[in-house]
């Protein structure tokens, strides 16, 4: 039992780690917050956060594929509630407006960080490239379904929009952004439905 327990401890701090990196490198950026004070707000040591994360790049990394999953589980369940595409990509629009709604939305976290790590070859800019190709990889089988002979250029619409949500929606009164997103959603998935050859 003993043994049991000194096991849960650290992947417990590991977690304190993140969930306190988490929330302060997405309100206060990343450079701009040290290791120290994730140290510190975090309440463990300095030998325990280097043992759980070698250097801060590290500690990022695991930052990005925990908003990364939060975002990935929004998207895929909404998705799944939906019988057709066209429902589904609705859908994924509605999780999206629900995260600008969301106390605290100051914008798209990977586009954030991507202002801050524009280096291609650096591993967080791999990280945000990844996230964006999943997100893409996502919309692509729904758009092909809607708009067969268009498709990739259907999902890189979607993602120009969401983009442009997610950036104005934390610059303004989010409301109107949210629905000007909507509506272009809805128009897309609309037009391209139009558009699709009828079935011989």
């Amino acid at each position: 039992m003993k043994r049991g327990a000194t096991e849960t401890r650290p992947s417990e701090a590991r977690q304190r780690l993140l969930s306190t990196a988490t929330q302060i490198f997405y309100a206060d950026g990343i450079h701009s917050v040290g290791v120290d004070r994730i140290i510190a707000e975090a309440k463990v040591t300095r030998a325990t956060f280097y043992r759980h994360f070698p250097s801060k790049d590290d500690l990022v990394l695991a930052y990005l594929r925990e908003v990364h999953r939060m975002e990935r589980d929004a998207i895929t369940a909404a998705i799944a509630a939906h019988t057709t595409a066209a429902g589904s990509l609705l859908a994924a629009a509605d999780a999206i407006a629900g995260m600008i709604r969301s106390p605290g939305f100051r914008g798209c976290a990977f586009l954030n960080a991507a202002a801050e790590f524009p280096a291609p070859g650096h591993p967080v800019h791999q990280q945000i490239v990844a996230h964006r190709q999943w997100f893409l990889d996502t919309l692509t089988p729904l758009m092909a379904q809607v708009a067969p002979q268009r498709s990739d250029a259907a999902a890189r619409h979607f993602a120009m929009l969401r983009d442009g949500a997610m950036t104005a929606g934390c610059l303004h009164d989010a409301e109107p952004v949210i629905e000007t997103f909507l509506r272009g959603v809805e128009g897309l998935v609309r037009i391209h439905g139009e558009r699709r050859p009828a079935p011989s």
